[in-house]
């Protein structure tokens, strides 16, 4: 089992999640996150790394980086983590309306793109 003083280099951060040394290099200067430093060395600490895992989920659901920073800062706040649930869940419903929207303007493509075809293949 780890200890909450369990640090990490870029190497081992960039390995566990696969993503690439300049990716968190990038967070770093989005301050998103903030390692320590061992001279030129970057140390990061149990803090950084669920940062960093929030920071990529969001990615992956489709948040830009303010967005990200505006819940990952709430979080900091008294009373932070009912905000930033009360947050999040604005941005989730947001982001699903988003989604919904595109799905349906592709479904409109895909069928213009049909009728089209079918009308220069007759």
């Amino acid at each position: 089992m780890k200890e909450n003083n369990q640090t990490y280099t870029i190497s081992e951060l960039s390995k566990e999640f696969g993503i690439t040394p300049r990716s968190i290099r990038h967070y770093e200067d989005e301050k998103l996150i903030s390692p320590q430093r061992n001279g030129s060395q970057r140390i990061y600490g149990k803090g950084d790394k669920v940062r960093l895992q929030l920071i990529l989920r969001g990615k992956r659901i489709g948040f830009s980086l303010s967005e990200i920073r505006e819940i990952i800062s709430i979080y900091d706040l008294p009373s932070g983590e009912q905000k930033q649930t009360e947050y999040l869940s604005q941005k989730i419903v947001e982001r699903r309306e988003a989604l919904y929207q595109q799905q349906k303007d592709i479904e409109t493509m895909l069928g213009e793109l049909a009728r089209l075809e079918k009308r220069i293949n007759q």
